[in-house]
């Protein structure tokens, strides 16, 4: 049973979602890309509910998908607002104590530093095609998004998923591409992640190169890597059976 929900942080509404699980086992908690949503998961959460039987809960950070705008313009401290911040809240609210969670690009960068602050008990971590340094890949992708929103039906596909997509696509875009986000560095955080780290990433990854991973094995403490060919930048879509495999394997391990 799926179970849409509306949590108030900081007076303002966070669309979430909530699929049905073994209520005595620790939940799965999904966090979105830069330019993700609870819709932009498409199938992957009831997948990944139908493999390992668990509750998963996703959410819209604020601006995206149905949530409310933040309560200030976006900066790069974002990363850590949303993981000192924000999903402290969501986790108590919606009783999803010590969770295994499953970043997705930025989101992976925000389960990270959430579980090296340790604000929380975390169980595991998930990353999918997670950033710890800003690479010129990235930049240079970024640069290329933006071109595509300005001239392709990138910006309609988007707008299907969000009720504000043009504030999504430039708070994200302009931040990643300021020149004083350059400097922008998580690894201060890795190793004091108490959790099992699982960091899967693919070898066509547009977004980011293999230095994301080697960073997160040399500096966390617990770390199984897994890369995949033929895969690009959103591994849950692109490769979606080895993805949930790894996953189900890693639960398995770190979350009994």
């Amino acid at each position: 049973m799926t179970r849409h929900s509306a949590t108030l942080v900081a007076d303002r509404r966070i669309e979430g979602v909530e699929l049905a699980g073994d209520p005595d086992r620790r939940p799965l908690v999904l966090l979105h890309e830069g330019l993700g949503s609870v819709g932009l998961w498409h199938g992957f959460p009831e997948a990944l509910q139908a493999a390992i039987g668990r509750r998963v809960l996703a959410f819209s950070r604020f601006g995206h998908g149905r949530s409310e705008p933040p309560p200030r313009p976006r900066t790069p401290a974002f990363f850590h607002e949303e993981a000192f911040d924000v999903l402290p809240v969501l986790l108590a609210e919606h009783d999803a104590g010590a969770p295994v969670l499953i970043g997705h690009s930025d989101g992976g960068s925000i389960a990270l530093i959430h579980a090296g602050a340790a604000p929380r008990p975390t169980a595991g971590v998930v990353t999918l095609a997670a950033h710890v340094l800003v690479e010129d890949l990235s930049v240079s992708s970024i640069a290329a998004a933006k071109r595509a929103f300005e001239t392709t039906d990138m910006r309609q596909k988007l707008s299907r998923h969000h009720a504000d997509v043009d504030s999504v696509f430039w708070s994200w875009n302009r931040i990643w591409l300021s020149p004083e986000f350059r400097g922008w560095n998580i690894e201060e955080y890795l190793p004091t992640i108490a959790c099992p780290v699982l960091a899967i990433q693919g070898e066509d990854d547009e977004y980011g190169t293999m230095e994301q991973m080697r960073r997160i094995a040399a500096k966390a403490p617990d770390v199984e890597l897994v890369m995949l060919p033929d895969c690009g930048h959103s591994a849950h879509k692109d490769q979606p059976d080895a993805v949930i495999e790894a996953i189900a394997r890693f639960v398995d391990r770190v979350a009994g």
